[in-house]
């Protein structure tokens, strides 16, 4: 079986929630600076051959969301071309990281693999979490890695010049598939019943629920 060996570590230091030395500064920010730190530490190896960037998050929203693994490894000058996904293991998040980027090398076929965490109590609360999504340092140089998936795939259809008539036909294949698969009852065993009660709403209850 392969083996799975440390060869970098780095973290930052830590400082008071709020009104700590930190309390401006970005996660991603955080995560970034010692990726780049870890990589110091093994000159010979290139940041190219990174294969995966695996970063445990407790909280992943604001500004420690939007995929954080991926918007700090782009944030860190590694090629786009490594993969990068935030897990969540809440206290153990960084741990569960760790453990999945040795899994990837013993078992998966890896190389080389990064295992990280980062987290901002500061930025992760309040205001600071509803107006800090967006890294606008990194969207200066990547501003798709924010680009939503009907963005991406109009890029998809025009890069690789895919028809509307192409994906309709695709389309159309998938759900003539599945509706034979569904008669055929070869989903039977993997739907599970589930009893709920309905809320019935009239158009003036909604109007209501959606009123700000």
């Amino acid at each position: 079986m392969r083996e799975a060996v440390v060869v970098a570590s780095k973290r930052t230091g830590l400082a008071k929630s709020y009104r700590g030395s930190f309390n401006n500064t970005r996660p991603d920010d955080f995560c970034a600076h010692v990726l780049s730190a870890a990589l110091d530490q093994v000159p010979k190896l290139d940041k190219a051959e990174i294969e995966d960037v695996i970063c445990g998050c407790g909280f992943p929203e604001g500004a420690q969301g939007m995929n954080v693994a991926r918007i700090a490894t782009l944030r860190a000058g590694f090629p786009e071309t490594v993969a990068a996904t935030t897990v969540n293991r809440f206290c153990s998040s960084g741990l569960q990281a760790i453990a999945m980027a040795a899994h990837q090398i013993i078992a998966e076929g890896a190389t080389a693999a990064i295992g990280a965490g980062t987290e901002s109590i500061t930025m992760g609360q309040g205001k600071a979490n509803a107006d800090g999504m967006i890294n606008m340092a990194l969207m200066e140089t990547w501003p798709g890695v924010y680009m939503g998936m009907g963005e991406t795939a109009e890029v998809v259809a025009e890069r690789y010049n895919i028809s509307r008539e192409d994906q309709d036909a695709f389309a159309l294949r998938s759900q003539q598939r599945t509706a034979a698969a569904q008669e055929a009852g070869l989903f039977a065993d993997e739907i599970v019943p589930m009893t709920v009660q309905w809320a019935k709403r009239t158009r003036k209850a909604m109007s209501r629920w959606s009123r700000p």
